[in-house]
């Protein structure tokens, strides 16, 4: 994958990231692509603004990884609103759900619906129950409002922004940022 296109990752644990998606980060203005690591313990600093804002002067595909809110008092959905405030407003195609120790164990996906279920370490697609569908419905409409005002291209073109979670300790996220990844044309 990080073979076919330049991938900049920038904020805490990019290191970590890099390694769990097993390539080697970019500089920003020589990327395809760019992954910003927003902690839910630490925030964003200052320099991670002022590459955002580099990354869309450049129209850089750009992918809100939430990390941390395993370790941090803030979730994932407190986190996506802050960077929302703070960077632009991100596209959430995917709640985190819990299980009852707190634990984030599963994806809901709001394209599909589907749980996405981690619990046993290895994730397992399964339906969503009528009351996760009734709960998530909001989020369900919001998310398709986010990609038609964006139009199909949005996230390759620069203009729509998808954050998703990423629990380090486990592969929880993994998949869906290499699905992303894999939406960018490769430079060969």
């Amino acid at each position: 994958m990080g073979d076919l296109i330049s991938v900049a990752i920038v904020g805490k644990s990019f290191d970590q990231l890099a390694s769990r998606l097993d390539l080697s980060p970019a500089p920003l203005d020589e990327a395809d692509v760019a992954l910003f690591i927003v902690s839910a313990a630490d925030g964003i600093v200052r320099a991670d603004i002022d590459s955002w804002n580099l990354a869309r002067e450049l129209y850089i595909p750009s992918i809100v990884v939430i990390s941390e809110t395993d370790t941090a008092d803030l979730d994932f959905d407190d986190m996506t609103a802050i960077a929302s405030k703070i960077l632009d407003p991100v596209a959430t195609r995917y709640l985190v759900l819990h299980s009852d120790d707190g634990k984030a164990t599963a994806l809901i996906d709001l394209e599909t619906l589907l749980i996405i279920d981690y619990s046993s370490g290895v994730p397992v697609s399964i339906e969503s129950d009528q009351e996760h569908k009734d709960l998530v419905g909001e989020y369900h409409l919001e998310y398709h409002e986010r990609l038609e005002e964006a139009g199909e291209d949005g996230f390759v073109n620069g203009l729509l922004f998808p954050a998703l979670p990423w629990i380090n300790g486990s592969a929880l996220g993994l998949d869906q940022i290499k699905d992303l990844l894999r939406l960018i044309p490769s430079a060969s």
